[in-house]
């Protein structure tokens, strides 16, 4: 059944490009892949509130942008807010007839640090109140625009500008906030993980939360090999070593129910995914150990969610 899935959506998804080429990112930035594969799932009848991130000053130097939908730039903290005032007046404005009744997909788009940290409060508030939207965290684990600096979705052990490992400390001391989960909480009717090192995957989710209604959240790993300290060659390689290490496992909670996407007999050694990262490299193995026992025990916890189709 999923090879069947697999297929259609190959066959369905569009030769064209909403995020266009020419766009100012990094090489190798898989954020950039997964805006572009968001797009492209979503097609023309969207509107867009991205918050000030990396995704923003790449994709909209004045005067050029490189997005074929309606899109707005929105200040760091609320995406949410904005995509709640935007999904509310598409509402009244199809009551009154001003626009004709279809369906057109309302996206929050914001980075780990302006989703789990300075923007938390609006997207809590939004999920609350039960706006159709989609809200997207493009998460590359740091606040990589402003030079960077740690966010709480920054993994244990790794070195940013602002938790640098040394003689005294050994890089970020907080484990990564547990967003989908946070998200999951306030009781709304899908949220999803998602990498785009698995396209079919991503594209296959997108569809799946504008299909919904009510609010979606999709948190989505996006490799940075600026601030990861990696080959960008080796972008989606990474991607895939995250899934199948345990480190982020992809999976979906329709409902209160926890369904596991991928799934891995045996996972594979977190060394492997750590070893190709500069920002890791001070890492002692007792240190992966401690890393590696962690996530073993989590993504155990979520395969027995997923098992028992626990509700949250």
């Amino acid at each position: 059944m999923t090879e069947k899935l697999n297929v259609f959506a190959v066959r369905t998804l569009t030769q064209k490009e909403y995020f266009a080429p020419g766009h100012r990112a990094c090489q190798g930035c898989a954020e950039a892949l997964a805006v572009r594969l968001v797009a492209k799932a979503l097609g023309r009848n969207v509107i867009i509130a991205s918050a000030t991130g990396c995704m923003e000053v790449v994709s909209s130097p004045i005067p050029f942008t490189a997005w074929r939908v309606p899109w707005f730039h929105v200040a760091f903290e609320n995406a949410a807010a904005v995509a709640s005032g935007i999904e509310s007046g598409l509402k009244v404005l199809m009551r009154k007839g001003r626009l004709p009744r279809k369906k057109i997909v309302t996206i929050a788009l914001a980075g780990d640090g302006g989703t789990a940290d300075i923007g938390l409060q609006a997207l809590s508030g939004a999920l609350e109140r039960g706006h159709d939207f989609i809200y997207i965290c493009t998460d590359n684990e740091a606040y990589m625009n402003t030079g960077i600096q740690r966010s709480s979705s920054t993994p244990f052990g790794a070195s940013t500008t602002t938790s640098p490992a040394g003689k005294v400390k050994m890089g970020q001391i907080t484990w990564k906030k547990n967003m989908p989960a946070i998200a999951a909480a306030h009781n709304i009717p899908y949220v999803a993980t998602a990498c785009p090192s698995y396209p079919i995957d991503l594209v296959e989710k997108v569809k799946k939360a504008a299909s919904i209604e009510g609010p979606a959240y999709l948190h989505i790993l996006s490799v940075c090999p600026t601030g990861w300290r990696s080959a960008p060659e080796l972008s989606i390689k990474l991607g895939r070593l995250a899934v199948e290490t345990g480190i982020f496992p992809l999976y979906e909670v329709e409902h209160g129910k926890y369904h596991l996407s991928i799934d891995f007999p045996r996972l594979r050694p977190i060394k492997e995914y750590i070893r190709l990262q500069g920002r890791f490299r001070h890492l002692t193995e007792e240190m992966i150990g401690q890393i590696e026992e962690r996530v073993r025990k989590e993504y155990a916890e979520l395969k027995e969610k997923a098992a028992k189709g626990v509700a949250r």
